[in-house]
């Protein structure tokens, strides 16, 4: 059976120094703002599978694992996009052993896996969001849809204004 959580209480599985334990749990993750546009996650409640390793003291080694895609428009046609991110993030925690084995995701034992989740999968995704890798977007001059507008689509171009004072002469 797997459980929705959004944070975990790490010293609850009781684990000796070398010991592990997977877990599979539902993590909500929160929609992205992108480019003033709206993604949300599909599903809303995303299957993530959980490794916990004991260290030494009170430490951790994590690791999440899950797959989301994200439903909105696409960057450059404006059409429905829904591409689909894994997601592979590592975090260690090892209290009192400086600043660069402390996550940020843990504090006082407790795993806060709604954050990590949207982090981790924020950082899996592209700069832009497509709706297939070989969008065409929308012409710039008459906003028509490049995938549907066929090979004869074209405008006629005016004329560079910047040149304009060429025209103007005359030879005889």
């Amino acid at each position: 059976m797997t459980l929705r959580t959004d944070s975990f209480d790490l010293g609850a599985l009781r684990l000796s120094a070398g010991e592990a334990r997977r877990l599979d749990v539902q993590v909500a993750i929160d929609p992205f703002s992108l480019g003033g546009q709206k993604y949300s996650p599909d599903p809303e409640l995303v299957e993530t599978r959980l490794d916990v390793s004991r260290t030494t003291g009170e430490g951790h080694a994590l690791r999440l694992r899950f797959e989301a895609a994200l439903a909105g428009p696409c960057m450059r046609c404006l059409e429905p996009a829904g591409p689909k991110f894994s997601v592979d993030a590592r975090e260690i925690s090892q209290p009192g052993a400086g600043e660069e084995l402390a996550s940020p995701y843990v504090e006082h034992g407790v795993l806060d896996l709604y954050g990590w989740a949207r982090d981790a999968l924020a950082l899996a995704l592209p700069s832009t969001l497509l709706c297939r890798a070989d969008c065409a977007g929308l012409c710039p001059v008459c906003g028509v849809n490049l995938a549907t507008a066929g090979p004869e689509h074209g405008h006629e171009r005016s004329p560079d204004p910047r040149w304009a004072k060429l025209s103007e002469i005359r030879f005889e």
